[in-house]
């Protein structure tokens, strides 16, 4: 058998129509099948490398922590310096309300343990959630995503979750004394690259206030560059009460976090202590990488080129047969109306050396998030084989 054989045969599969890329290595903006075939990756594995595949700042500080200490204790127990660095980096750029960090081994960990903080911070135990969000797959996390098909065949799901509209005024309304929190991605991302506005997610910031209920703003996929600021809340000037954050933060290796201010995240010291624990989450070697994602993202300035290359992804796809062109930054839905185009475009894609994909909750639209380190001729040449597949398949 094959290595794509072994690979269906062995390892549990998510759908019935993987990919089938097989990757030799990877580097920079792209990845290498075995027999040399070069592919661009436009999604960056899913939001995920932002500063490219196997940079060397991140390669080379994986190595040197891995060579000092790996695990050593569960979470929160010993003084480990690469989580010391990153919390306090990542405090310095966040500001004074979001200055302490639980670090976690992903998204959804970071959804879990937000909920977890939110019920024991207020006592309550409501949360409001929205239509055609996207939180992630474990029972909690999916117990706030809203999107029916998704939840098939798992429930029952977390109690005292109401689902309103994104972007509604209804949202506002629902939120009341015995919410402990609501949470919402500033932007959309499984939906196909939907934008809160600044006035809406100012008006749940308000009413939140009022109510005393926490605004966790979920920034796993917007985070970290993508839409050229470190964390959308900062272009949008709306702070949560508790951030989330991972997929671009470890360069590639799993880590995530969740964000408040230490006077929240001190109830899960006692009553019971260890109100939230994990053996793996903050571990040295991933911290080291985030860290060296952080600063080469701040050294480098990326975040300040991505209005350039955003207004490449405009020019290059205002072409026939992209209907919609919606997102910001380097986060962007290219809408074409059908899915079964969206597949052949990907295929053809594919054919090409470029890689894309759809989105969980929009099936309908092709993903753009190329690394933040994309050049510009890089980011035209992939786009042009883009445009061209989906002029060829309308």
């Amino acid at each position: 058998m094959d290595q794509r054989q072994l690979f269906l045969r062995h390892v549990a599969q998510t759908s019935q129509a993987p990919m089938l890329v097989e990757v030799a290595r990877a580097e920079g903006c792209y990845l290498y099948a075995p027999d040399g075939k070069r592919y661009l990756d436009l999604i960056s594995g899913i939001g995920v490398s932002n500063v490219g595949h196997c940079a060397p700042e991140v390669v080379a500080a994986v190595q040197a922590q891995a060579a000092r200490y790996m695990h050593t204790m569960v979470y929160g127990e010993f003084v480990l310096t690469p989580q010391v660095a990153l919390a306090t980096l990542l405090a310095d750029q966040l500001g004074p309300t979001l200055d302490n960090v639980y670090f976690v081994n992903s998204g959804s960990e970071a959804v879990e343990g937000a909920l977890k903080l939110a019920k024991k911070f207020t006592g309550r135990s409501e949360i409001i959630a929205f239509h055609n969000s996207y939180h992630g797959s474990t029972h909690g996390a999916l117990s706030v995503t809203g999107a029916p098909g998704l939840k098939e065949g798992y429930g029952p799901f977390l109690p005292g979750v109401t689902f309103v509209e994104f972007g509604s005024h209804a949202a506002i309304d629902a939120i009341h004394e015995g919410v402990a929190a609501v949470i919402v991605e500033p932007i959309q991302g499984e939906a196909g690259v939907r934008l809160g506005t600044r006035n809406w997610l100012y008006a749940l910031r308000t009413r939140c206030d009022i109510t005393g209920t926490l605004l966790i703003f979920d920034e796993i996929q917007t985070g970290f560059g993508r839409t050229g600021d470190l964390f959308a809340f900062q272009g949008l000037g709306v702070i949560p009460d508790i951030l989330l954050m991972a997929k671009g933060m470890g360069g590639g290796m799993p880590i995530g976090a969740f964000v408040s201010r230490q006077e929240v995240l001190q109830v899960l010291t006692h009553d019971p202590v260890l109100g939230h624990i994990t053996t793996f989450g903050g571990h040295p070697v991933n911290c080291a990488a985030a860290l060296a994602v952080l600063n080469k993202i701040l050294d480098e300035r990326l975040v300040e080129r991505v209005a350039t290359l955003e207004t490449i992804i405009r020019q290059e796809l205002n072409v026939p047969g992209v209907l919609e062109l919606r997102g910001k930054g380097l986060l962007y839905a290219a809408e074409v109306g059908e899915f079964d185009r969206v597949l052949r475009v990907i295929a053809r894609c594919l054919e090409h050396g470029v890689i894309t994909d759809w989105f969980l909750h929009c099936n309908t639209a092709i993903r753009i998030a190329p690394p933040l380190v994309i050049s510009e001729d890089e980011l035209r040449d992939g786009l042009r084989i883009l445009a061209a597949a989906i002029s060829a398949e309308s």
